[in-house]
């Protein structure tokens, strides 16, 4: 990385440094030890514990029903492979939604464990629990576009902020976001136009794109997907970089250059 020392672990401002220099910040899931420690070896920038897990290592067909304790042992599990990386971890369905209150205590034992940021979903309804958190020390990541805890009300897994009521909807979620603390924030399946002037409206917040086009400040996949392991139809956003690699280690290398210099996400990866 041009901008970062990668002998020592990142913490929030070297993610603040990236975006500020223009150069992509790369993310990936992952939920144990041995990938964390590859991750680190390749150049990842940012891990993501995410409760995909539910999908790519319990066999659901939602995140739903991940547990906050699955999340802290993944966490853990991750935090004693990696040396390197920003790590962020979700926080499941069930977990934050309650009360500003519950948040807190559940943000604090994923914090305990090794994560530096928990990473949480929905739009500006959310923005008082960002605000709470933040104040007390909890770095956050949000999650707006489509948002898969709220696969059920959304009715499936679906383009998010298409028309323009739609798209000034999310780009006033995020502001409202940015504006509560939000350090960071992911961008799922929405327009690439759209998720291009969210970004350019941002003044700090780092935009990490998935299926959201290739202007965001970075890029997030899940693991199982960019080596093609996942079950089921593969997303539109998804790119397997095993081919002409040979090798998980060569992927992994592979999705890094391939985010840090643009070429990812293409034009058929976007909506």
């Amino acid at each position: 990385m041009a901008y970062l020392d990668d002998t020592k672990p990142l913490k929030l401002g070297d993610i603040a440094r990236l975006r500020a220099s223009g150069e992509k910040i790369a993310m990936l899931t992952c939920y144990d030890a041995s990938f964390a420690a590859m991750f680190d070896q390749c150049g990842v920038d940012a891990i993501l514990v995410g409760d995909s897990l539910g999908n790519v290592v319990q066999g659901h067909t939602t995140t739903l029903p991940v547990k906050l304790d699955h999340m802290i042992y993944h966490t853990e599990c991750v935090f004693r492979g990696m040396r390197h990386a920003f790590l962020v971890t979700d926080m499941p369905f069930g977990s934050y939604q309650e009360s500003r209150e519950q948040a807190m205590r559940n943000a604090a034992q994923l914090l305990a464990v090794g994560a530096q940021m928990v990473k949480i979903e929905g739009g500006a309804y959310m923005a008082d629990t960002v605000r709470f958190l933040v104040e007390r020390g909890v770095p956050v990541c949000a999650h707006i576009g489509l948002t898969p805890q709220a696969v059920h009300q959304l009715g499936g897994y679906r383009v998010q902020g298409k028309g323009d009521a739609a798209a000034a909807t999310l780009k006033a979620d995020a502001l409202a976001l940015e504006q509560a603390g939000a350090a960071m924030m992911v961008i799922e399946m929405t327009p690439s136009d759209v998720a291009a002037d969210i970004t350019r409206s941002l003044k700090t917040c780092a935009t990490i794109g998935i299926g959201a086009g290739p202007t965001c400040n970075g890029q997030v996949l899940v693991l199982h997907d960019m080596i093609g392991v996942s079950p089921g139809k593969r997303p539109r956003f998804v790119r397997n970089f095993i081919p002409g690699t040979g090798t998980v280690e060569g992927a992994v290398k592979a999705y890094v250059a391939a985010v840090k210099d643009g070429s990812f996400p293409a034009g058929e990866h976007g909506y």
